[in-house]
């Protein structure tokens, strides 16, 4: 016997395919430039959210991680993992899914596919906090780590902060090309460099996204000049670095949550004491971001869960009336909440 599922039983599910399809419908730009605001949103009223840094089980070889949030009325979480090796097995470093729940009921309301969402999350990100702590007018933007983030980096700052021109630096030359060929008709002047010491000539804004789970050194103190912004959003787990610790000293530091960011970010190298700034504080008017055409400001960005509880949220509220979903039949809804077991057995 076959029972039709109830209704109350559904719970949408957004595809890869899916997200895909909603963000061409959209615009890619468009969604970033909406989740970016969605997130300024959350982070102005930060205080209200339950935070908890993520919960990581970490390998010789990655990490996996459960990141939850809740603002009392929504409850999300995102199960991700980090596996910089995966690339020569044909597999992605990092890949993801994500659930939002009602509060009230504890009921599911949509899991989606994290591993674009997480791309498109992060981008709109660096470029939100950048609004508030690169120098204005900012046209020039190194792109040191031309993985699968980086496109959605330059194409997040284009949208938002009106960025011209990137110059791309990799290792791997071949991953500066992939990048290159994929912005070539995105509106930006793509430049090709050979060095990181050549990418950041001239920018105001530098970008550095790594994969190497490893103390690393991608910037050094004598590249880094007065005035620029740093975006550092590969240090992101206990060991995994990019910048050298002098650089730190110079610059003005802003993280998610303190709690997280000193076990993963860049101030892991730091005294435990060393003044930060969460970037709500800033979002919300009460600590100024950058203040002088001199300072160096450092986005030391880990990623925190109250930003995928952002874009899932997004998610679920732009496909309602659209075919970018299916109904996956996720919870039991017997008759009687009571009897479990006769619902069981009336399926025979």
């Amino acid at each position: 016997m076959s029972l039709a599922p109830s209704p109350l039983a559904m719970v949408p599910f957004v595809s890869v395919d899916h997200m895909m399809q909603l963000v061409h419908h959209i615009g890619l730009e468009k969604v970033l430039i909406d989740i970016a605001a969605e997130l300024e949103k959350d982070y102005k009223r930060w205080e209200l959210f339950d935070k908890t840094p993520r919960v990581a089980s970490h390998s010789d070889v990655g990490v996996i991680e459960l990141m939850p949030a809740s603002d009392g009325e929504h409850y999300g979480f995102k199960y991700v993992n980090g596996h910089p090796s995966n690339t020569k097995q044909g597999l992605q470093t990092v890949t993801a899914f994500g659930l939002l729940a009602d509060v009230r009921t504890g009921y599911p309301i949509l899991l989606s596919e994290m591993t674009m969402l997480t791309a498109l999350r992060t981008a709109a990100m660096s470029a939100m906090a950048a609004k508030y702590l690169a120098p204005q007018g900012s046209k020039t933007m190194a792109m040191i780590g031309n993985g699968a983030q980086s496109e959605f980096q330059c194409t997040a700052f284009k949208a938002l902060l009106g960025i011209e021109n990137v110059r791309l630096y990799d290792v791997d030359s071949k991953a500066s090309e992939k990048c290159a060929a994929n912005l070539a008709n995105s509106g930006l002047h793509v430049s090709v460099c050979s060095s990181s010491e050549e990418a950041i000539e001239g920018a105001q804004i530098i970008t550095t996204c790594t994969a190497d789970k490893q103390y690393a050194t991608i910037l050094t103190d004598n590249m880094v000049g007065p005035g620029v912004h740093i975006n550092a959003i590969g240090g992101d787990c206990p060991g995994k670095t990019e910048l050298h610790k002098d650089i730190l000293l110079r610059s003005d530091i802003f993280v998610e949550y303190t709690p997280q960011t000193r076990i993963e970010g860049e101030i892991q190298q730091l005294n435990s004491d060393h003044d930060v700034i969460e970037l709500w504080q800033v979002i919300a008017g009460d600590i100024a971001g950058r203040s002088s055409d001199h300072q160096i400001t450092l986005f030391d960005s880990v990623g925190f869960a109250i930003e995928d509880f952002s874009a899932l949220r997004y998610v679920h509220d732009h496909i309602k009336e659209t075919d970018y979903y299916i109904e996956l039949d996720m919870l039991a809804d017997p008759d009687d909440p009571r009897d479990l077991f006769g619902m069981l057995e009336r399926a025979k």
